[in-house]
């Protein structure tokens, strides 16, 4: 299944934080050197790819044809007027994941889904109190780390500018660059002067997988959160697994809750470092052509295994959810899932904007459509208003005994995890003897 594999991402409903897999630009039914130079050259080629691969072939029972003599029709003096129009084309469509993404849109999502961007390696925020740029942690092995950037450091100018006002993604995106390139922050230390630093900016690969061991009631539990399918997920995954199970925990929590989803490839691949055999998730495309992605005998462990989810966990996440749930390797806690089934591709476009076009729908192996309802934990839990402020305010306590739905989650694996310690031979592989072999010698 090269195509789902190579081009699919699964992307939530206004969701530009995430990335994107980058397709190769395809043929044109079309030729456009008509239009070259011309707004109307990025027109063409976004709706020959909607006409060529949107799901749906009645395009929402609107004349596609008479849409792209419209928008080939017209005067346009400028790019953006043309991005307008095409948003409004798109519009008609009634499908809120088609979409279009102008340069900045494309650029940021490239980034962030490829798991890597170019810059010196800061998380920052808005402070409420002083309304300055903080840092909330440099990213390790990075420029910011190797010069000494520390957590709570102000960033008070970014090569001379001032960021008085700014907003983290205005800052986020003066701080990105060329690989290679200097940059200079001016920088607010406590109890020091200000001062400036220069730095080189690198390719930084973006961490999203934590994980950590923890002791539950003399129970050792291996607490992983991930918290997007990128392209550096699933070897980020493997590497909390495994690690985890060199320190014998006895079974697993896996967080999904608030991930919005991210590459289909990622969520198949992650699927398969737990799930040993039976199917993934099958996808149907406009012709009604169905595909059924399988578990590979991969899986690295069978420990009991419990999986946290909510409204926020989408797309991707609600696929490895439901992988896990339907073949009855994971017990599902939390409330339901967000309720997305449609798969995009991410094409980019000649000026360097980009079109997320939606070309399938996919199905739990259980043959689910899960789509505007989600999916149903074997365990509901709520949070109340009070327990999400608090978590909100105070992130480390996510993941811990301060949190309802994780304790919940631990709770729920108890059983089999007693069960495993009293008969032993029959509790799951934790590591191959090959895997075992490869992770002593590292």
């Amino acid at each position: 299944m090269t195509q789902v594999r190579n081009l699919f991402r699964i992307l939530p409903l206004a969701f530009f934080s995430s990335t994107l897999v980058t397709t190769s630009l395809i043929h044109l039914e079309r030729p456009v050197q008509a239009f070259e130079d011309s707004p109307k050259a990025v027109l063409d080629e976004a709706w020959q790819i909607v006409n060529r691969e949107y799901v749906d072939t009645s395009f929402n029972q609107v004349n596609w044809q008479t849409v792209r003599q419209d928008l080939l029709s017209r005067h346009y003096t400028n790019h953006e007027e043309a991005y307008l129009a095409l948003r409004q084309a798109l519009e008609q469509l009634g499908d809120p994941y088609t979409r279009f993404l102008d340069p900045e849109q494309y650029q940021a999502l490239s980034s962030q889904t490829s798991g890597e961007l170019s810059g010196v390696g800061i998380r920052l925020r808005l402070d409420a109190n002083s309304q300055t740029l903080t840092v909330v942690e440099p990213i390790a092995n990075s420029p910011a780390s190797e010069a000494g950037i520390q957590t709570g450091d102000q960033i008070l100018a970014i090569d001379g500018r001032s960021t008085q006002g700014m907003t983290v993604e205005e800052a986020s995106r003066l701080i990105q660059g060329e690989i290679g390139t200097p940059i200079t922050l001016r920088i607010q230390r406590s109890g020091q002067s200000p001062f400036e630093l220069p730095l080189t900016r690198a390719k930084i690969e973006l961490s999203n997988v934590s994980y950590a061991l923890r002791q539950e009631n003399n129970t050792r539990i291996g607490y992983i959160r991930l918290t997007e399918f990128s392209g550096h997920a699933p070897e980020q995954m493997r590497n909390a697994i495994e690690q985890l199970v060199k320190q014998d925990v006895e079974g697993f929590v896996l967080d999904l809750r608030g991930n919005p989803g991210g590459l289909l490839q990622a969520s198949v691949e992650i699927s398969r470092l737990w799930l040993n055999s039976g199917s993934i998730v099958r996808t149907v495309n406009r012709t009604g052509k169905s595909e059924d992605i399988q578990a590979n005998q991969t899986a690295i462990t069978q420990l009991p295994l419990a999986v946290l989810v909510d409204g926020g966990s989408a797309s991707s996440s609600e696929i490895l959810t439901g992988a896990l749930m339907d073949n009855n390797r994971a017990v599902v806690v939390g409330s339901s899932t967000f309720g997305k089934a449609l798969v995009q591709s991410v094409h980019p476009l000649s000026d360097g904007s980009g079109l997320a076009v939606t070309i399938a729908h996919y199905y739990t192996p259980g043959g689910t459509d899960i789509s505007h309802r989600g999916i149903t934990p074997n365990v509901e839990i709520n949070l109340t208003e009070g327990q999400r402020r608090v978590l909100t305010a105070n992130q480390t306590l996510i993941g811990t005994p301060e949190d309802p739905q994780y304790i919940q989650a631990v709770n729920a694996i108890e059983p089999t995890i007693a069960s495993n310690r009293r008969t032993p031979a029959q509790s799951s592989l934790r590591l191959s003897a090959e895997q075992d072999q490869t992770l002593r010698s590292n």
